[in-house]
């Protein structure tokens, strides 16, 4: 498998502080990679390495085998979509206009072509935006927001989608459509990784998972082989109760203490 994104033993430092310790990760085409960990664990710190937004202490970044600190900001933008974990908006703009600007890289900003046209109309729909793409963004609830940046995201179609916590602030139904979603775009042939802290979620959605603890990768693998009785003990302070049903992997969790 040929990796579209690969991090080489990433460390980094923040105001003094070790976020990452010698993290190393290869994504490659059809991967819904799942990062998961503790609060503080270095979930988006990793993301935003992977994004270029985030200067690493030490170790490499490559996008589609380019180095990405040779990449301009259009180059990577064409090559990845990244939506954070703070989505305020300054402007007054309707929701369409946010989703458009998906398209940046490929000059929408400046003019909108028939494919930018198609790429808005597409994303708008397959996030459940559609319905009030015209609303201007303030007038809207927190999960109708988040859907208007998921949609933003998509809109760009590029090979690599960063995602940190794309269905916080969403109710069940909209969890549960989202991580649909974005599986669905892995099984295109993209490569899909986002931070999420839903783990019964990532376990059934994810191809594979990255556990994170104190800045360091401690398990890397398909999710009935990661998420164990020890791990989740030991990482996240729970009892974890598997089982699969059905050919999907599920997982449900208990306080330590019963």
């Amino acid at each position: 498998m040929t990796a579209l994104l690969s991090l080489d033993d990433i460390a980094c430092q923040i105001d003094g502080a070790a976020i990452l310790k010698d993290a190393s990760l290869s994504a490659g085409p059809g991967e819904f990679i799942g990062l998961v960990g503790p609060n503080g664990a270095g979930k988006s710190t990793l993301l935003r390495v992977a994004a270029g937004l985030q200067k690493p202490s030490a170790g490499s970044c490559r996008i589609d085998g380019a180095p990405a600190n040779k990449l301009s900001a259009p180059e990577r933008a064409q090559r990845l979509s990244w939506l954070p974990q703070a989505r305020e908006v300054a402007w007054a703009m309707t929701a369409r206009e946010i989703v458009a600007l998906g398209r940046f890289a490929w000059g929408a900003a400046q003019r909108e072509n028939a494919e930018d046209t198609a790429a808005v109309t597409q994303a708008l729909q397959e996030a459940g935006a559609a319905g009030f793409a015209d609303r201007l963004v303030h007038t809207l609830s927190g999960g109708e927001l988040a859907r208007v940046h998921l949609a933003r995201l998509l809109a760009g179609r590029t090979p690599i989608i960063l995602a940190d916590e794309p269905v916080a602030a969403l109710d069940p139904a909209h969890q549960i459509s989202v991580m649909t979603l974005l599986r669905a775009k892995a099984n295109e042939g993209r490569t899909v990784i986002a931070a999420l802290h839903e783990l019964p979620l990532a376990a059934r959605y994810c191809t594979r998972l990255v556990v994170l603890n104190t800045g360091s990768i401690v398990a890397d693998g398909v999710p009935q082989d990661v998420l164990t009785h020890a791990l989740m003990r030991d990482v996240f302070g729970v009892n974890a109760n598997v089982e699969t049903r059905g050919g999907v992997f599920r997982l449900h969790l208990d306080p330590l203490s019963e």
